[in-house]
């Protein structure tokens, strides 16, 4: 869809403020701990991809959620167990001992990728995974804004952006199906999303509130410290049978919420359903690793229980990545080497460190950006020095603070030149992009989940600290809009 890219760039300059501007305004937006929010900008030139390619990545995912969740339950009943246990926060480890062993669903999860010749995972997100919402918003802000530039037919644009899919409703029927699946079949009366107060990301859960509503939810966004009850979820006297989790448990021990602590040690959930359930170790990087590792030690796969079908979605797109530690492995080619750690430091181009437990890109080292400012501001807060690539590698491999660290063969990607909207202007830049795909874990089927994509003019993609949305739509509806262009 070339052609309708370049109608775009040359275009970009009469909508794209507006672009941006209603995203902003529908929440895409980060919100600072003081609640003021600034916006997530948003490009005019967005990601095109078949809606079956859509749903091969969201398969993917699916079956890479799966293995992951297998691989967790697999090593915290082994002797390995301190792997995952040992970088977790007080709390996080003991809510892990008390429910992990009944989780049985998770209604969402992320996988993160970047694409070079095919999708390449780079990690599994099970505790918060957000963007369902700000994916919604930049792909229909995007449709309406240009359609109406392309003066498309006013009562024909809903069914467009219908043809696009929702990450919002895909969320809002895993929960219910969710819900289902613990209450006997029952359907929930109603439904909180839960939340701190200015969490970053407040705007998109007021969003997916707002949205669920026109599903026919009852639903309302809601804060640990209004929640209590004795046999029920409540809040201002309201009960709520199914409760959405947009908070991460180690949020609990920065402004401690007793009541819901014990809510969230209870699984499955008796005072209301609880998705998703404490799932902090699935998400632990380590865990990622030896997903990896398990292609090359059978022994790790049966004791997981990974299907053929998973075992070939972690061939198919996890690059290669360990456990960062001194000692023998098998590297990346297949090789046996004699440290780890050795091989890292000889070959800094060809790896990315990451701390095991760690979120938002803070503690990630990709060895061909050493004296770069970023790496520097990096490696200067968590060491308080600069350290060359081979004293870094040494201090990650016996660092124990969050796990330790993981070494993943660097993904090779290409940065792609995209319209940053703002309601101040457009501006080209050349940004690296990931692509996300969601998927849900134990329910009967899966819903119609798709795509989130982020840019950013750093290899570390995250939006809170930085980077945009680009709307993701499927090649149906850009034909359409090129069609709605060329008939003007």
């Amino acid at each position: 869809m070339q052609e309708l890219l370049e109608v775009l760039r040359r275009q970009a300059i009469h909508f794209g403020p507006e672009l941006a501007r209603t995203a902003y305004e529908r929440g895409l937006a980060v919100t600072q701990k003081d609640g003021s929010t600034r916006p997530i900008p948003v490009t005019a030139t967005p990601v095109i991809l078949d809606a079956a390619e859509i749903r091969r990545r969201a398969t993917l995912s699916a079956h890479l959620a799966s293995a992951t969740v297998k691989v967790t339950r697999a090593v915290l009943a082994s002797e390995e167990r301190e792997l995952l246990l040992g970088g977790l926060s007080p709390l996080e480890r003991e809510l892990t001992e008390r429910t992990f062993k009944n989780l049985e669903r998770l209604a969402t999860t992320r996988v993160d990728y970047f694409v070079d010749t095919k999708p390449r995972a780079l990690e599994v997100n099970a505790t918060i995974p957000a963007m369902q919402g700000y994916s919604d918003i930049a792909a229909r802000t995007f449709i309406e804004v240009v359609a109406r530039h392309f003066r498309y037919p006013e009562k024909a644009l809903y069914a467009v952006i219908s043809a696009n899919g929702s990450n919002a409703l895909a969320l809002y029927r895993a929960l219910l199906d969710g819900y289902a699946a613990e209450r006997d079949g029952r359907m929930p009366e109603t439904l909180a999303l839960l939340c701190r107060r200015n969490d970053a990301q407040i705007t998109e859960q007021r969003y997916l509130c707002e949205r669920f509503r026109e599903f026919g939810a009852d639903a309302d966004v809601v804060h640990p410290d209004e929640v209590s009850g004795e046999e029920h979820f409540e809040v201002r006297g309201k009960r709520y049978d199914l409760v959405y989790r947009h908070l991460f448990t180690r949020r609990l021990e920065e402004t401690p919420a007793p009541w819901i602590q014990d809510f969230f040690g209870t699984v499955p959930g008796r005072k209301a359903v609880l998705l998703n359930p404490p799932a902090s170790p699935v998400e632990v990087k380590t865990t990622f690793a030896l997903l990896s590792q398990a292609l090359v030690e059978p022994a790790r796969a049966e004791a997981a229980g990974l299907t053929p079908e998973e075992l070939e979605a972690v061939r198919e797109s996890v690059p290669w990545t360990r456990p960062f530690r001194h000692g023998p492995g098998v590297g990346p080619d297949g090789q046996r080497v004699e440290d780890l750690v050795a091989l890292v430091v000889a070959e800094p181009r060809r790896f990315v460190l990451k701390r095991s437990w760690d979120y938002g890109g803070r503690a990630v080292y990709l060895g061909r950006s050493v004296g770069t400012p970023a790496f520097e501001e990096r490696a200067k807060a968590a060491y308080g020095t600069v350290p060359t690539w081979a004293e870094l590698c040494e201090r990650a491999a016996t660092d124990p603070a969050g796990g330790g660290f993981v070494v993943q063969e660097v993904v090779e990607t290409t940065p792609q030149e995209h319209l940053l909207c703002e309601e101040s202007g457009v501006t080209s830049l050349s940004l690296h992009v990931d692509y996300s795909a969601y998927a849900s874990v134990g329910l009967a089927k899966q819903p119609a989940w798709g795509g989130v994509c982020r840019g950013s003019t750093s290899e570390i993609v995250n939006i809170v600290g930085g980077g945009g949305v680009l709307p993701l739509i499927t090649t149906e509806v850009a034909q359409k809009l090129l069609m709605a262009w060329k008939a003007i």
